[in-house]
C-alpha cells in the first residue's frame, strides 16, 4: 500500500529516469506508462499495423502483452525490448499511434488497474488529468530546450545512436509541439500539480526533492 505520484512532464526533463528512481526509494512500482506506448509502437511497427483505428490494430491491441517488471524491464510478448523502444524511429512514430482514441482506452485501462492499489509512481503526459486524477502527488518537470537537446544527445551516444545535437533538438521541438496540440483527454488542466525545474539539477537532487514532497503526502 501506498500513495500514488503522478509525474507529467516534457520532453528529456528527466521523467522517466526521476520517476524510477524514486519508486526504487520508496519501494514503489514504477509504471513507465510512454514505456507501454513505446512497445505498441514497436509491435505495430513489426507488425506493419499503421497507426489507423482499425480492425488490424484493435486484434494486435487484443494480441499482445506488455509488462512492466519491477526491476525495469519492458517486456513484449515476454521479450526485453526496453532500448529498442528508445530508438530515434519509435520516438517520432509514438504521437501517430497515442493519439488514437482506441489505444488510449485499451492503455488507460491497462494503467489504472496496475495502479488501483496504490504505492505506485506512473509516470506520463496524462497521468495527472485522466489516469490519476485523484493522485496525492501530482508533479510536472520542466526543463530549458538546451538542456533537454544536450541530455537526450548524450544518452543516444552512449547508445551507439548516430544523431546530431542539431537532429536531437528539432525531435524534441517537434515533439513539444505535439504535447501542447494533443488532446488528452481532459476537460482542462489538472488541478493541484506541483512545477519543478530541472534545468540545474541532478538527477539526484530531482530524487531527493519529489521523495521530500511525496513523504509530506504520507508516503
Amino acid at each position: 500500500m501506498g500513495i500514488v505520484i503522478a509525474i507529467d512532464g516534457v520532453v528529456s526533463a528527466g521523467k522517466s529516469t526521476t520517476a524510477r528512481l524514486l519508486a526504487r526509494h520508496l519501494g514503489y512500482r514504477h509504471l513507465d506508462t510512454g514505456a507501454m506506448y513505446r512497445t505498441l509502437t514497436l509491435a505495430a511497427q513489426r507488425a506493419q499495423v499503421a497507426p489507423v483505428a482499425d480492425a488490424a490494430l484493435e486484434a494486435l491491441l487484443q494480441r499482445i502483452r506488455i509488462d512492466l517488471e519491477p526491476d525495469g524491464r519492458v517486456l513484449l510478448d515476454g521479450e526485453e525490448v526496453g532500448e529498442a523502444i528508445r530508438q530515434p524511429r519509435i520516438s517520432r512514430a509514438v504521437g501517430a499511434y497515442a493519439d488514437l482514441p482506441l489505444v488510449r482506452r485499451a492503455m488507460v485501462a491497462q494503467q489504472q488497474r496496475l495502479g488501483a492499489a496504490g504505492g505506485v509512481v506512473a509516470e506520463g503526459r496524462d497521468m495527472a488529468s485522466v489516469v490519476f486524477p485523484q493522485a496525492q502527488l501530482k508533479v510536472r518537470l520542466v526543463a530549458d530546450l538546451e538542456v533537454r537537446a544536450r541530455r537526450r544527445h548524450r544518452e543516444l551516444e552512449t547508445k551507439g545512436v548516430a544523431i546530431t545535437l542539431e537532429e536531437v533538438r528539432a525531435d524534441i521541438r517537434r515533439r513539444d509541439q505535439e504535447d501542447l496540440e494533443r488532446d488528452y483527454g481532459a476537460s482542462g488542466p489538472p488541478a493541484g500539480v506541483i512545477e519543478v525545474d530541472t534545468t540545474t539539477m541532478s538527477i539526484d537532487e530531482q530524487v531527493a526533492h519529489l521523495a521530500a514532497l511525496a513523504r509530506q503526502r504520507g508516503a
